[in-house]
């Protein structure tokens, strides 16, 4: 039997008792849906499915792909050896891959704030920049994560506002001429970061006024800060790039919390988005049961008219 349908075979069959019964996930029907592709491009990250696939990186992409997932996201990518970039750029070649974000990583937990307008932290972001287009190359990514940092209570927001304006339109001097977007992520880990709202996000880009500077809509974080999902993405649609994926509450699959991700699914396939929804959130179950109930709750919200 080919590997992809072996694979494709356990997973369905194990996904389908595992899930039949479950507090998180309705139980399927009889007809298990292909595992090829989804009507949305997917995106998972290293560690997602090791249960299946162990920790090599490369076995790892090969059961995303046998899954029916056309990308990887890495937020860790820029520490990563230039081997392993290079390893993971190649093998996402061969499986016909996209490489999702990786995050333009300013340091100290996000405290070292692009708010504050500190010529040293803005020279931190534009090596970090810098640094980051050629690890892009490497794997052919074309969105990379930014963060400001954190609110400067010494300052005004007016201020704070131009500031991070400011140093991204130096991000994005660097990124633009590689076909590179660097994507905000508004967050909601804690009141104490600046960037929190879609609109604030939107008000920025325009501003900054390039298309190596959009919004990464991440549902989890909006959801938990302003909720209005459907609406407020349709008001910010046209500087969103990249969208990521988390139920509320607990951060895990769709169907775990309180999320219509079969309604979002459906509003951004109708926008007919060509981009990434990134996977950004833990596995409601532990182990291989996990694993399995993780992408019977991909395809049952994939499954929209």
């Amino acid at each position: 039997m080919e590997r992809r349908k072996f694979i494709r075979n356990i997973s369905w069959g194990g996904a389908v008792s595992a899930l039949a019964g479950s507090s998180f996930i309705p139980a399927f029907g009889a007809k298990i849906p292909s595992a090829d592709t989804f009507n949305l491009d997917y995106a998972p990250h290293f560690g997602m499915f090791k249960g299946h696939s162990g920790d090599d990186l490369v076995d790892q992409l090969k059961f995303m792909a046998d899954q029916g997932f056309r990308s990887l996201e890495d937020n860790g990518l820029l520490g990563r050896s230039v081997e392993d970039q290079n390893k993971i750029g190649k093998t996402l070649e061969q499986l016909g891959m996209r490489m999702g974000v990786f995050v333009i990583d300013g340091g100290d937990n996000w405290k070292i704030s692009l708010t504050t307008g500190k010529e040293e932290f803005v020279q931190n972001f534009v090596n970090t920049c810098k640094k980051s287009v050629e690890t892009a190359k490497r794997v052919n990514a074309k969105w990379a994560t930014v963060v400001p940092g954190f609110f400067e209570r010494k300052l005004p927001m007016g201020i704070q506002t131009s500031n991070v304006i400011e140093a991204l339109r130096k991000g994005a001097e660097i990124l633009e001429p590689h076909g590179i977007a660097m994507v905000m992520e508004p967050l909601s880990d804690t009141p104490e970061l600046f960037l929190r709202y879609s609109d604030q996000t939107h008000a920025i880009c325009k501003a900054v006024n390039s298309p190596s500077c959009k919004i990464l809509y991440d549902a989890y974080h909006m959801q938990r800060n302003e909720g209005n999902l459907i609406p407020n993405m349709e008001s910010c649609w046209d500087e969103i790039a990249y969208i990521q994926i988390g139920d509320n509450p607990g951060r895990k699959e769709p169907g775990t919390g309180e999320i219509n991700y079969q309604n979002v699914f459906k509003y951004i396939h109708g926008k007919g988005f060509k981009g990434i929804c990134g996977m950004e959130h833990g596995n409601a179950i532990p182990g291989k049961e996990g694993e399995q109930a993780l992408i019977a709750a991909y395809r049952k919200a994939d499954q929209f008219k």
